[in-house]
């Protein structure tokens, strides 16, 4: 199925937050790579890829690729917190890319790719803090993740939502760097 200029850029919807979920927004590069490990993980309803922590009304790809908007990929993660609490969120988080780069992740550079967590509570931030300094003693570089409360989230273009599933035996990006994150964390490739 091919999709045309305006179908590719229409914005996907923001799932839904049922009664009793919890919603954290997760910078950790490429959104493309944090949506394929938290969709996998149990006790994640959602993880929606899109853009937050800038200063444009509604940006496109384009211009957060144009590093002018200030704003971070993110992943927008609903998620039950009875079957997945913040901590084992946050366990994967540092896991799943290196907290020590400073606006980058491999190859992907720029503002955009920084390490970030967007809390929507004041029980979240603590939980984030407490978190940050734990996960310290498990790298040699000081990690450069901001904690900030969550501002506008705006969902990423359709074409950009399930990418990895979507995408995954024909985009050389998934099989090089998507696919080694899933295996390293024993997901499913």
């Amino acid at each position: 199925m091919s999709l045309s200029l305006n179908d590719e850029r229409k914005r996907a919807a923001t799932p839904e937050s049922p009664a009793g979920a919890e919603v954290i927004s997760l910078g950790a590069g490429c959104f493309w790579c944090t949506e394929a490990v938290y969709q996998q993980l149990t006790g994640v309803l959602s993880a929606t890829s899109g853009y937050m922590g800038g200063h444009v009304l509604n940006p496109t790809y384009e211009q957060i690729c144009d590093d002018n908007t200030g704003h971070a990929e993110v992943t927008r993660i609903v998620y039950d917190p009875a079957k997945a609490p913040l901590e084992k969120i946050l366990d994967t988080f540092w896991k799943m890319h290196d907290p020590t780069t400073l606006n980058r992740q491999g190859a992907d550079v720029g503002p955009q790719y920084r390490s970030a967590i967007y809390y929507e509570t004041d029980a979240q931030r603590a939980i984030a803090e407490k978190s940050k300094a734990a996960a310290q003693s498990k790298f040699n570089d000081p990690i450069v993740t901001e904690i900030t409360k969550a501002d506008v989230f705006y969902p990423a273009e359709q074409y950009h939502q399930d990418y990895y599933r979507l995408n995954k035996a024909r985009n050389p990006y998934c099989k090089i760097v998507i696919a080694p994150k899933l295996e390293k964390l024993g997901m499913e490739m």
